[in-house]
Parts: structure tokens; C-alpha cells; sequence
């Protein structure tokens, strides 16, 4: 599958910084995860059948919905294309339903970025772009915010 930023490229623009969607997106899986391995593992302890089955049925209901968690962000982070040129920042989410924002740099007003304290140690946040006019696009939890503004905001 070919990056979309790929089939946009213009004539002598070229790509000066990639980012994506922050695994962050994982962290409902991996805790669901460890619960079921949990589950399974208080089943193979337990001599009381019904606690037993009760466990086994837990862990598989959890790994199911691990499972689900897990491709939902994997599909996200897949179909999640956040991209500077030295002509204009190009955003992309979706696969079959596709939403993309374009914005010339040199439309470009301000750069906002919104970290919180876990977003600041896990290096992660929302970029606000604001432009002439009225556009402005906020694109949520991505990687390395602040280098991401600075590929903008330095020219």
C-alpha cells in the first residue's frame, strides 16, 4: 500500500517530515491483554471447577475484546498519514472513508500544540494549525508534536 503523501507529491515538493498516530492507541489493548493473561492464569491455579471455567470464560471474552482493541489501533495508526512539505502540511485519516486537510505553508498563522503531563513524558499531544482566515485543523495525538511544529514553523 502506498503512502498517500506519495501520490500527491508535486512536481519538485519534497517531504520534509513524517509523523503518525502515537502508540499511545495500544494502551487499551495492552491492558486488556494483561487481564486475560491474568484470567488464564488464575484458571490453571484454581482447583474449584466453576472458578475454573468462570476464568477461562473471562479470559476469552477479554482476549476478544484485546483483540478488537488491538487491530483498531494498528488499522489507525496504518491508515493515519500526518506529513510537511516545503510546500504545505498534508494530513490524512481513513482508508475507504478518507478525510484529508491540506494547508500551504505560507498560509500558515500559528502552531499550537497541547500536551498533558503523560503526553509530555510519552512524547505525545494535539497540534492546533491555525490559518489566514478562517482554517484551522487539530490533529490529535500524534507523535513528537514539537517537531512536528518546528518542521512547520522553521522555513
Amino acid at each position: 500500500m502506498a503512502r498517500y503523501i506519495d501520490e500527491i507529491l508535486q512536481p519538485g515538493e519534497r517531504v520534509l517530515y513524517s509523523t503518525n498516530a502515537h502508540w499511545i492507541f495500544y494502551v487499551p489493548a495492552i491492558l486488556a491483554w494483561i487481564v486475560a493473561i491474568i484470567l488464564f492464569a488464575v484458571s490453571r491455579q484454581s482447583d474449584v471447577y466453576s472458578i475454573m471455567i468462570l476464568c477461562l470464560f473471562g479470559s476469552g471474552l477479554v482476549a476478544l475484546a484485546a483483540l478488537y482493541w488491538t487491530v483498531k489501533g494498528w488499522f489507525h495508526r496504518l491508515t493515519t498519514e500526518t506529513d510537511v512539505t516545503n510546500l504545505r502540511v498534508v494530513h490524512k485519516i481513513g482508508f475507504i472513508k478518507r478525510r484529508t486537510f491540506e494547508m500551504a505553508l505560507d498560509k500558515v498563522e500559528s502552531v499550537d500544540v497541547n500536551q498533558t503531563i503523560l503526553g509530555r513524558i510519552l512524547n505525545y499531544g494535539d497540534v492546533t494549525i491555525n490559518g489566514v482566515g478562517e482554517g484551522r485543523e487539530t490533529i490529535k495525538t500524534i507523535a513528537s508534536p514539537l517537531a512536528f511544529r518546528s518542521s512547520i514553523t522553521t522555513r
